[in-house]
This record gives C-alpha cells, structure tokens and sequence, in this order.
C-alpha cells in the first residue's frame, strides 16, 4: 500500500488503523453528542411540564399513547430507516413483551414476585429480544421483498398462534393484569395516569437515548452502509446479513420495551396488539413522520396517535383521511414530514426564508377553502351513504347542514374546485419562491 492510499484510508500498511485517526474520530462522535445535549435537556424540560401544561385525565392519556407509539416507531425506525429493511410484522415483537409483562404483572399478584413495576419494560424489552434473535437469524439472510415477505409471515403466523394458544394469550378476551400490585417505588403505587406518565416519560426519555446512541455506533453507521450499498459493505470486509441481524436484534428488544409500557398503561393484552394492522400502524408512523430521520417516527408517532385520538371523536372517516395523508406523504414528501422542514433548512441558513413564508402566505387561502370544501364533501356523502328517513344532517366545523338539500353540496364544490385551481395556479410561484430560496443558499446566482 502506497503513502497516498494509507493517507487515504486511515490504515498503515499493516492494516492497523493509526493512534491519531482513532482518536480524530472518537473526539468527532464525542463532539457530535455533545451538539445534541440542548436538544436532550430541552426534552427532559417539556416532558416534566407536560402534565402541567394538559393537566386533564384525557390528555395524560392521550400523551401516554404518544409515549408508546414513539418507542415503538424509533424502534422499526432501526430496521427501515437505518438498517433498510421492510418489516410487516414488527407487532410481533411488541405484542409479546406485553403479553409476557402482563403474566409477569399476574405473578407479581398472585405468586408473590418482587418485581418493580419500573423494570416490566425491560422484562418485555428481553422477551422481545428472545424471540428476535431466533426469526432474525433466518429472516436476515436477505433483505428486499423477500425479509418484507418473511416478516409478514411470521406475524400472521404469531397472530394465528395467539388465537390457538389460550394459555399464553387468553384467546379473543386477551389478557389482562393489576399494575397497582407491584411494591411501592419510592411511595408511588402508579395508581393515577400522572404516576403512569411519568414513568412512560422516562422509559421513553432512556430508550430514545440508547437508540439514538446505538445509530452513532459503528455498528449503527454500518447499517446505514448496508441499507445504501450492500455489496460495497460487502466489499470492505463487514457482513451485511450480520449487520442487519444485530440491527433486527435491537429492534425487537425496544419493541418488547414498547410493548412492556403498552401493558403497564392498558393493563390488558389482545391479539390486536401483534396482528398486521398493528404492523401497518407502525409503518404508518415511521414513514409519515420521515424515516431518513431520527426524529421522523417521534413526529409520526404524535401525529398519528392525536389522528387515533382526537379525530376519532369527530369523525368516522378518520382513518380514510389518515390513509390519504399517507399517499400524499408517497407521492410528494417520501421524506416524510420531517423532510418536509429539513428541505427548509438551506433557506433559513441564508436569511431567505422570510420572501418563501410569504409565497406560502399568499397559498395558505386557496389551501384552506380547498380542504374546508373536500371535507365538507366526504362528510356530506358519508352522512348521505347511511342516513335514514328524517335524519339526513351532517355536523362539521360546529356546523349543522342537511345534506338532502343543494346548497351546503353547492357551497362545498365551490370551495373544494376553486382552492384546487387557484393552488395549480400558484404552483408554479410557489416553486419559483423555493427554488430562489435554497438555490440561493447552495450556490446558485
């Protein structure tokens, strides 16, 4: 090897890896943490208040939902985002840490374990961890279609076995479990949501971080290579069916983790809980919030689950709209929504984005009456699919408006056709204004 490729490479003609190329790259992923540590502080700092801020019991709720879909979604995070594999049965992994947590849960109350409840995520976190490392082991091997395919089987395999298996997962009624039984942790019995909340809080704050650690690792970066470029990983000495078995492995273990919190907050376990929806839900989550980011599946995650929560009271199309958000999210943001502000970045960085916040301004109109108007026209046609002989009233908005009459269906193709035209007609602006805004910032004249 020539002084050129040594320097080139970071290797001696020995192949060892010079003392000041180990020390250079440990001080850059030191310094890299070290960028972050605002960003750890600051969470900390909102989840301690967010019970403060949402003190109501459905909101504590409602925030402990978030809490679980965010570990689970950084958790298939690790397999598609890092690792590039596809996953339809990553529930599998969830739902047994929580059903094994809620029998540890049961043994805790009647078989006298000492248990904390604090540590049940980790109980479900292993538990996860010992059924990945076996399916990993085969369904690794390769990756594209055929671990999607694998990984689909195994789920409607496991979820087929939930309904067989009555002992370990009670059937159709699930199982069920007392978290209030387990010995008090410093005088806290998690008898209230906010107790609950606050240990989800913390699990969530520690996976998170682990998670985020193990994407700096080298075994993390390595993933990112497999995912790119298998061969050139290949090529350079790594095992790519190695590197996506220990991203697997990790994976399952914070899916148990997931799982473990999902049976400490609902206290009961169903073969909902590990079938395909689940895994779809899950992919949902990643995708939608950006899974080219670490914080993409925490932006899907919330988002989703205020969809589940919320929108659900409101509406009964709510999972139609969560279906359209995600063929738009396919068709024009594949980086998801948190691509979406990313793609923002090089025009904030070069004091432009003040000219492109107006253009969107200028946008913000059209884009409203449109989506007033095709929701008014969903819900109208809804009410008007089901309604019955004197009931033929549709509410939206706080309105109330009698779908056997023309106006309100007028009113609405008015504003659904005209926002649509005006948004074609602005389109083209719009992208001038981006284009000026981040071809600015890289360069461009």
């Amino acid at each position: 090897m020539s002084v050129n490729q040594s320097t080139t490479t970071g290797a001696t003609a020995d192949g060892v890896e010079p003392a000041w190329k180990r020390v250079a790259d440990e001080q850059m992923r030191r310094g890299a943490f070290s960028r972050t540590l605002p960003v750890w502080g600051a969470a900390v700092v909102i989840l301690m208040i967010m019970p403060l801020v949402f003190p109501s019991a459905v909101a504590v709720t409602i925030m402990n939902q978030m809490g679980i879909s965010i570990v689970f979604a950084l958790s298939y995070n690790m397999l598609l985002g890092q690792g590039g594999m596809l996953s339809f049965g990553h529930a599998v992994y969830f739902g047994l840490g929580g059903f094994l947590s809620v029998h540890v849960m049961n043994s805790v109350e009647y078989d006298g374990w000492w248990l904390p409840l604090p540590l049940l995520p980790l109980v479900g976190g292993l538990f996860g961890l010992a059924f990945a490392i076996p399916i990993g082991g085969f369904s690794t091997r390769r990756a594209g279609t055929v671990f999607a395919m694998i990984s689909l089987g195994v789920g409607e395999l496991v979820a087929a076995c939930s309904i067989i298996f009555v002992a370990f997962f009670g059937g159709e009624e699930g199982v069920s479990g007392d978290r209030t039984m387990g010995p008090p942790v410093f005088g806290f019995e998690f008898l209230s949501e906010v107790e609950v909340y606050y240990l989800t809080a913390g699990v969530v704050l520690v996976a998170a971080l682990f998670m985020y650690l193990f994407s700096r690792t080298p075994a993390g970066r390595m993933a990112n290579a497999v995912r790119d470029n298998e061969e050139r990983a290949e090529f350079v000495g790594y095992s790519q069916r190695y590197v996506r078995f220990v991203s697997f492995c990790a994976s399952g273990f914070f899916a148990g983790m997931a799982g473990g919190l999902f049976a400490i907050n609902y206290e009961i376990l169903t073969e909902e809980n590990l079938n395909l929806v689940t895994s779809g839900w899950v992919l949902l989550m990643a995708f939608i919030g950006g899974v080219g980011f670490f914080v993409g599946p925490i932006v899907g995650a919330i988002v989703l689950t205020l969809l589940q929560t919320v929108l659900s009271n409101h509406t009964e199309l709510w999972q139609l709209y969560v279906g359209i958000l995600f063929v738009l999210t396919v068709m024009y943001a594949p980086r998801g929504l948190t691509g979406l502000v990313a793609m923002h970045g090089p025009a904030l960085r070069s004091g432009r984005l003040g000219p492109l916040v107006a253009a969107y301004g200028v946008a913000l109109v059209p884009l409203v009456a449109f989506l007033a108007g095709a929701i008014l026209l969903l819900e109208m046609g809804n009410v008007a699919n089901q309604s019955v002989v004197g009931e033929s009233e549709a509410h939206v908005f706080g309105l109330s408006l009698d779908v056997s009459t023309a106006p309100p269906w007028l009113v609405a193709a008015v504003l659904a056709v005209g926002g649509a035209y005006a948004l074609a007609r602005l389109a083209p602006r719009l992208r001038d204004a981006f284009g000026r805004a981040t071809g600015a910032a890289g360069g461009a004249p």
